[in-house]
């Protein structure tokens, strides 16, 4: 690109930056690549807190992206009358997106832990971050002419062109990066600190010269406030966390973290049985309770296992509890476990609780275990199973929808020996009825011949699941336990002939089968469930 005369930067005041022409145009746009890279973790940041704590993961990555790009919008004009001061404005800017994009999480979770307003806290604070990342734009653009004139069109190519690369460093960042290394809370607050590093002390040496003296000190002393801040919150964030946290439970909490699919609670208290009582919560949801998990548990595994069981896969139930009853049958010679989360399969494996409680399941020689998305394992998978068992959690969001989905189980028979039995848990027949049918239809769609059948489990109510076959000539399979079974202490055979008979207000309903382009069960259980 020519630097003639007549292009290089002839700043309002008369005075050109302190660095030259090309190393400060440089370093500019190396802070425009940073401020990118910043703001597009506050925007994950905040729609990956919302999946965790809500669900609705749609909704939520909707509300933040719209009101966040409509403040962008505001913010730009609202810029325009600070493009005569723009290196302050600038600076300043940077230091106010520092600090409301750093706290941005803390500031939801304390108000979704202790104010019960979450979805309010997320439009302000989408607003406010958004009105701040729309206002660097304009005054960016001014700094960068200030430095060297250019066209307006070449000067956009440029910037937008730091902007968009620094935005896809920050969208690959968050996940494989921040969340592992540091969480959503100190990641946010890291992030939060290099924004205002990069958005402050980058401009204020460029244009030194140009800056009166008693401006950089007051925006230098300002971000030194903001990283005291962050600095302070970061020292504190566990501690900030673990209280905030137990709010949102009753019983004590002994493990807690953030992975990059969920958030994965385990309490422990002492039921009134005096029994201890552990329970596991994914994203807040309870998955089982050590008091009656066995009910689930045995209801789930043994009616799939009467038939053929030298091969078993097991699909979610990350915990191994379901692989703990599998292995209840010398004769299974091999358990394959496909759960998405590697730090769920670990904390099965690992922790003293958990691993306790399912008989230390994942040591077991006969056991595999991959950490993979089941839907894309199935599309690959070689093998063949006399029996699976499908225990993923309820279809609240989009990604575990398609795991309920017509496609889904077309693809699980593509591993399923002749005469194969396939058990789904289903959900509640009774608080989330159309939630269950639904599933029971979709299996149908799918080309399985089915029995529903439902029992009581004390920590979730009435639990339905849906045992199925295919190419038995449409005849619905038997719900019996194997003779040779191991003693149970809830099922037998006159539990499961209750089993399948549903009371009058809870028999098949007239509902939609669920597939990737209409997930209605993901509308049926949203719908039900959140009256509860």
């Amino acid at each position: 690109m020519s630097t003639t005369t007549a292009e290089r930067a002839v700043p309002a005041t008369g005075r050109a930056p302190t660095a030259p022409s090309r190393w400060a145009r440089f370093l500019l746009l190396l802070a425009v690549f940073v401020c990118a890279a910043c703001g597009l973790v506050y925007e994950l940041a905040l729609t990956a807190l919302g999946s965790y704590l809500i669900g609705n993961s749609v909704m939520q990555t909707s509300v933040v992206i719209s009101v966040m790009v409509f403040a962008m919008g505001i913010g730009s004009v609202a810029a325009k009358p600070l493009q005569r001061r723009a290196v302050g404005a600038f600076a300043l800017v940077e230091v106010l997106l520092a600090l409301v994009g750093g706290l941005s999480v803390l500031i939801l979770y304390v108000s979704f832990a202790w104010l019960r307003i979450y979805m309010p806290t997320t439009v302000v604070v989408s607003f406010a971050v958004g009105l701040l990342i729309g206002a660097e734009i304009p005054l960016l653009m001014t700094l960068l002419q200030r430095i060297r004139r250019q066209e307006a069109g070449s000067a956009v190519a440029d910037m937008f062109a730091f902007d968009y690369v620094g935005a896809l460093v920050g969208g690959l960042g968050f996940p494989l990066l921040l969340l592992p290394a540091f969480g959503q809370l100190k990641g946010a607050l890291v992030v939060g600190a290099v924004n205002a590093v990069a958005g402050v002390v980058v401009v204020l040496w460029i244009f030194r010269r140009e800056t009166r003296r008693v401006v950089r000190l007051s925006l230098l002393a300002a971000m030194a406030a903001v990283l005291a801040v962050l600095g302070t919150v970061y020292v504190l964030a566990d501690d900030i966390e673990v209280t905030a946290r137990q709010q949102l439970y009753r019983d004590p909490i002994i493990h807690a973290e953030t992975t990059p699919y969920q958030d994965i609670v385990v309490t422990r208290s002492t039921a009134f049985t005096g029994e201890p009582d552990t329970r596991l919560f994914l994203n807040g949801d309870l998955q089982f309770s050590s008091v009656d998990e066995y009910r689930y548990h045995e209801a789930l595994v043994h009616p799939a296992l009467a038939g053929r069981r030298s091969s078993v896969l097991v699909l979610g139930g990350g915990d191994a509890l379901a692989v703990r009853e599998v292995l209840r049958y010398d004769d299974v010679e091999k358990v394959t476990l496909v759960d998405l989360d590697p730090a769920m399969t670990r904390l099965a494996r690992t922790f003293g609780p958990l691993r306790e409680l399912n008989g230390h399941a994942l040591s077991d020689p006969r056991v595999t275990v991959v950490n993979a998305d089941a839907f894309n394992w199935l599309r690959d998978a070689a093998g063949r199973y006399d029996a699976v068992l499908v225990d993923f959690p309820d279809p609240d969001t989009a990604a575990l929808a398609k795991l309920y989905s017509v496609e889904f189980y077309h693809l699980l028979g593509r591993v399923l020996n002749p005469g194969s039995r396939v058990v789904v848990q289903g959900g509640s027949p009774f608080f989330a009825p159309k939630s269950y049918w639904s599933i029971a239809t979709t299996v149908e769609k799918a080309g399985y011949t089915t029995t529903e059948y439902q029992v009581d489990v004390p920590s979730f109510g009435n639990w339905g699941y849906v045992l199925a076959t295919r190419g038995d000539g449409g005849t619905a399979p038997p719900l019996r336990l194997a003779r040779d079974a191991p003693p149970l202490r809830f099922l037998d055979r006159a539990v499961l002939e209750a089993a399948t008979v549903f009371p009058v207000d809870r028999r098949p309903r007239n509902v939609r089968a669920s597939t990737l382009m209409d997930p209605a069960v993901l509308e049926y259980t949203r719908h039900e469930w959140q009256n509860y």
